[in-house]
């Protein structure tokens, strides 16, 4: 069972304590659940639980285009203020000074699907009992998102590849969202004497290379 993190950080419209964030988990989830909402966990407290210690004040959930609407509705029942941010991909919810990010498409046009909810797990996690992204899918995310601004996500990917035994064939699958992103987290991988097959570089370089 996982309980706890380091301490809430602070976050872009986030800055509530680690109390509040176990809150703010516990009141959503039970939000999606109770609407019948499929969700993922990802992001920063996804990391958290799947890979290092993460320290994290925004909870990062992850639900299909169509059940968006009903999500951001069934947040705005449990007394979230709720914004649509982006109509094409985001929505807000904020509690106690805690947000939560309603994702619906992320960087390379990843969707929720029901591949994805199959390679899913629960985790007790912070009090809650949540639904968290399979570690192939959340190394894949993380590798398209990063930028100059946000290093942390490949270091995130690294805890990923370094706890998991991962499902390479399923990762590869994946990868064609962004398989020049993906080859280059797992060739950075491996130059951390991360246990990449090479296999796996060579099926990603020659797609790269047929592209």
């Amino acid at each position: 069972m996982i309980s706890a993190l380091p301490g809430a950080c602070p976050h872009e419209g986030s800055s509530g304590d680690s109390t509040a964030l176990a809150s703010a988990l516990r009141l959503a989830v039970s939000a999606l659940d109770g609407a019948g909402v499929p969700y993922l966990l990802i992001g920063g407290l996804a990391s958290a639980i799947l890979g290092r210690p993460r320290c994290s004040s925004d909870v990062d959930l992850f639900v299909a285009p169509e059940c968006a609407p009903r999500a951001l509705a069934a947040l705005a029942g449990a007394d979230f203020s709720t914004e649509i941010t982006n109509a094409t991909w985001l929505y807000k919810a904020f509690s106690q000074d805690i947000l939560v990010d309603i994702l619906f498409r992320t960087v390379g046009d990843i969707y929720l699907d029901r591949e994805m909810l199959r390679r899913s797990q629960l985790y007790q996690f912070l009090g809650t009992r949540v639904r968290v992204v399979a570690p192939e899918d959340l190394i894949v995310i993380k590798a398209l998102v990063h930028d100059e601004e946000t290093p942390r996500h490949w270091h995130d990917a690294l805890a990923l590849l370094a706890r998991h035994d991962l499902d390479w064939g399923y990762l590869l699958g994946r990868a064609r969202h962004g398989p020049r992103r993906v080859l280059s987290l797992l060739l950075y991988a491996a130059s951390n004497d991360r246990l990449v097959p090479s296999r796996v570089l060579r099926q990603l370089a020659d797609q790269v290379l047929e592209d």
